[in-house]
């Protein structure tokens, strides 16, 4: 097998893994008509059509138009990535196993999670800007199924009972499964009498629980250069708030990642070392269409103000 025959079975098996681990991967399921060729730009289709017109008998229907048109998106979020792997560590033969290990495991402790925490913080910044978000609200179990469902049905007040994402903190999906106000069905299973009491959705809207680290509004992207930020990845900003929790339309939030390439070098071609080389970077973003912020509701821990 080649150089460019691993790159590709790289890119096919991370971009999967991005799907399938992150908590915000069912987002990327609304990108199915955004137009990506490479590079750093997406094209994001915005429809729009005239409404209902009289009717003449003599003149026929009342004439309309549909518009479709694409609109330009910068991929903001270009992050990477090099490791080498020592030739006395790995030989060709067991290259692709240990290589995968070693890339599987920095997508799940440190890709997914920075992933997922763009995503969360960008939708809550957006939303407060939009003024579809509130803050000053601390969950309790008293009152926390309350304040969900008033969020779920100022929703359905402007859209109607749509399909719903909600997305939780973590710590804030443990008061709601402990809820005074929440009334369970207890499922006893036959083999070793397991009860479950998860609440794994409210009113046929799924909930998606979120480690906390992932639900704040801001936060830092080290270089992984300077400034000793040699480690790289996120931390929270200071001045950080607490997200409770996100409601969206499923259709909602448009998320695009991708794996734009993965270099592999050999042991041979790297100039630096007697080493595997491997390159990894990412493009990622994730937007909103305008219109949709009617549609949506942030709940905050903090102020906003």
């Amino acid at each position: 097998m080649n150089v460019i025959e691993y790159a590709k079975i790289f890119m096919q098996q991370l971009d999967k893994q991005v799907v399938a681990q992150a908590t915000s991967g069912w987002m990327e399921a609304n990108a199915g008509l955004v137009k990506y060729n490479g590079g750093n730009e997406c094209k994001i289709p915005i429809l729009s059509m005239d409404g209902l017109g009289d009717y003449d008998r003599a003149t026929g229907f009342a004439e309309g138009s549909v518009n479709l048109s694409y609109e330009t998106k910068t991929l903001t979020q270009d992050r990477g990535r090099t490791f080498q792997l020592d030739r006395m560590d790995v030989d060709e033969s067991n290259f692709i196993a240990t290589a995968a290990n070693v890339m599987g495991e920095f997508q799940r402790t440190l890709v997914i999670p920075e992933i997922d925490s763009y995503r969360y913080s960008s939708i809550a910044s957006q939303a407060i800007t939009k003024e579809s978000a509130t803050g000053g609200y601390t969950p309790s179990a008293t009152d926390v199924l309350t304040k969900l469902k008033d969020d779920i049905y100022a929703i359905y007040d402007v859209a109607g009972e749509i399909p719903l994402v909600i997305t939780m903190n973590m710590q804030i999906a443990s008061i709601l499964e402990n809820s005074q106000e929440l009334s369970k069905q207890l499922s006893v299973l036959d083999f070793g009498g397991e009860v479950k009491t998860k609440v794994r959705g409210i009113d046929d809207n799924p909930i998606i629980k979120v480690p906390s680290a992932r639900m704040k509004t801001k936060y830092v992207y080290n270089d992984g250069k300077t400034g000793g930020q040699e480690a790289g990845g996120i931390v929270a900003d200071g001045t950080a708030k607490n997200i409770n929790w996100i409601i969206t339309p499923k259709q909602a939030p448009i998320a695009v990642s991708k794996t734009d390439k993965v270099r592999i070098f050999t042991p041979d071609q790297n100039q630096k070392a007697d080493a595997w080389k491997l390159d990894y970077r990412k493009y990622h973003d994730l937007w909103i269409k305008d219109n949709q912020f009617k549609t949506i509701r942030v709940n905050i821990k903090e102020a906003l103000v």
